[in-house]
């Protein structure tokens, strides 16, 4: 049997047997990281939700007086009615965001965070006065610091980041154009296709450290011109 008989009937027995194989499901494909980065948000945005609209809900079926600045006891903190609507408003923005997309998830967690972060410091100050309105006590500064800290983290997982895979979501296209290899033109002409491939063996045998003087010297004459045509034309005025 001839090797081209045996090429072509190795060709037929591979699709032969790609043809018998079952298409693989999406569900079994591995996750990327791209698609990670999204599911952290989208989940860490319904977790989020879900432990403020538990909090809001006990407050509200708790029959708290809304505007009380002394409040309550609920799940291990000070609450009123005003604090479980927010509560309550918190979670359908999550839950929302999280219907929405893994980027919206993850701004609205940062910003979420943000406003518990600056909620805390605020409500420390009016501690014990009738500005109070929230009613908190030092175990809600400690948790508003707390979940502003988790949330500002969950938002930031692999958004803010100067080493971004290129299947990251939040890779900026600019940057990922920045770095994008010029243009090569497809040769039109027979002359223009004998020159790429004179360039392209030149530089191989240049790396390989097996080129010719003349080769040599032509690849450092074209190595400091920037666009494929100026390089091609370079090197098609070496041969003249």
């Amino acid at each position: 049997m001839t090797m081209s008989a045996r090429l072509t009937l190795g060709l037929r027995h591979a699709a032969s047997f790609s043809a018998q194989q079952p298409p693989r499901s999406a569900t079994t494909a591995p996750a990327r990281p791209g698609d990670r980065v999204i599911l952290v948000h989208r989940i860490g945005a319904v977790v989020t939700a879900a432990v403020l609209a538990t909090f809001g809900g006990a407050g509200l079926t708790g029959g708290l007086a809304f505007f009380s600045t002394h409040g309550r006891p609920v799940l291990g903190l000070s609450s009123n009615g005003l604090l479980s609507a927010v509560s309550l408003a918190t979670a359908a923005v999550l839950i929302a965001a999280a219907v929405r997309g893994g980027r919206t998830a993850s701004t609205v967690l940062m910003v979420i965070g943000a406003l518990f972060l600056g909620s805390a410091f605020v409500n420390l100050a009016v501690l014990g006065t009738t500005l109070n309105v929230l009613a908190f006590r030092l175990p809600n500064v400690f948790f508003s610091i707390g979940a502003g800290l988790v949330l500002l983290l969950l938002g930031a997982y692999g958004r803010l980041s100067g080493g971004l895979p290129d299947d990251n979501p939040y890779r900026s296209q600019t940057a990922t154009e920045a770095v994008a290899l010029p243009h090569q033109p497809i040769p039109t002409t027979a002359a223009e296709h004998a020159v790429d491939r004179a360039m392209a063996a030149a530089e191989v045998a240049v790396v390989q450290g097996g080129a010719s003087p003349d080769q040599a010297r032509r690849v450092v004459a074209i190595s400091a011109l920037r666009t494929h045509e100026d390089r091609r034309r370079a090197w098609m005025a070496h041969d003249h």
